[in-house]
């Protein structure tokens, strides 16, 4: 075969393909596309819609909906409110859910039956977990009733209704997303090394201190991610085993009165895009945290 004459367009357009692959940019590139389309659609737009509509508010100006609710007490607390509810609950479900897969990533008969039993809150869904909860934890359920038999209180303990209530919502629908990702990282994690350290001497407690969580803190800081912003955007726990008008008031029952009771829209969008942002400073203060911490790869959480 004869090559085509240097200098000609055929050779600078194979010397720019070239060129372009090496730096990735290929015809594959057009297997994105459809994936490209979809976030486009379902998640661009609507995201820049709101934003949009956020500073088209029907009075105070372009920045009126952000000074009105940052100006109400009753609208800015529910930033704390949410935050106070789901930074604790994404921090004890990553906590609970480390020495329980790190036990379970070997094999033992009943592994997979145990691991059924620890994700089945996934399948339940959050009105059944509510409705398991008031009757657990509610004034007449079983938990309340056992202390009064056994004499141990006077009158029954108040753990729905309340912060409690949608606490512990939040820890048991959430609570199987952290185990599965844990599990999934430390699966990742080569047991040679721990074998390793141990013919060095190095104790059950040292060897995860020094090899396993090192190599797991990467994969904890993105299931610590995951699981805030799943309990951030909680809404119907809130409602149902909560106290919506008091203490569980939540930021996202406020954009739901503004945007379903009030028909306030750029509020609603305001406070949807309030809600974006506190997620990402939280996601954005750990990632960085992650980074001071370690530098390697974070792929299933190998070093």
């Amino acid at each position: 075969m004869t090559p085509p004459p240097t200098g000609s367009g055929s050779t600078v357009r194979v010397a720019l393909r070239h060129r372009l692959a090496e730096r990735g940019v290929d015809r594959q590139l057009l297997l994105l596309a459809p994936a490209a389309l979809f976030v486009a659609v379902l998640f661009v737009y609507p995201f820049l819609y709101g934003v949009g509509l956020s500073f088209q508010p029907t009075r105070g100006g372009t920045f009126g909906a952000y000074r009105e609710f940052f100006a109400d007490p009753y609208q800015r607390d529910t930033i704390w409110t949410t935050l106070r509810l789901s930074l604790p609950a994404a921090l004890l479900n990553v906590a609970a859910s480390v020495p329980i897969a790190y036990r379970m990533r070997g094999r033992f008969r009943g592994k997979r039956l145990l691991t059924a039993v620890l994700v089945v809150p996934i399948t339940l869904g959050t009105v059944l977990t509510a409705q398991g909860l008031l009757n657990f934890l509610g004034p007449t359920g079983w938990f309340n009733r056992t202390l009064l038999s056994s004499g141990l209180i006077d009158e029954p303990v108040r753990l729905t209704y309340n912060y409690w209530g949608v606490f512990f919502s939040l820890v048991i629908t959430g609570f199987p997303f952290a185990f599965l990702l844990v599990l999934s990282y430390l699966s990742g994690i080569d047991p040679a090394l721990e074998r390793a350290a141990a013919t060095l001497g190095a104790g059950w407690a040292q060897r995860f201190r020094r090899i396993t969580l090192p190599l797991l803190a990467p994969g904890l800081a993105t299931t610590f991610c995951l699981t805030f912003v799943l309990a951030f955007s909680v809404f119907p726990s809130a409602v149902l085993v909560g106290d919506p008008a008091g203490d569980t008031r939540v930021i996202s029952i406020a954009a739901y009165e503004a945007a379903y009771l009030r028909y306030d829209y750029p509020m609603a969008a305001t406070i949807a895009v309030l809600m974006g942002l506190v997620e990402l400073l939280v996601i954005a203060a750990v990632l960085g945290w992650r980074s001071l911490l370690y530098t390697g790869s974070t792929a299933g959480g190998k070093g």
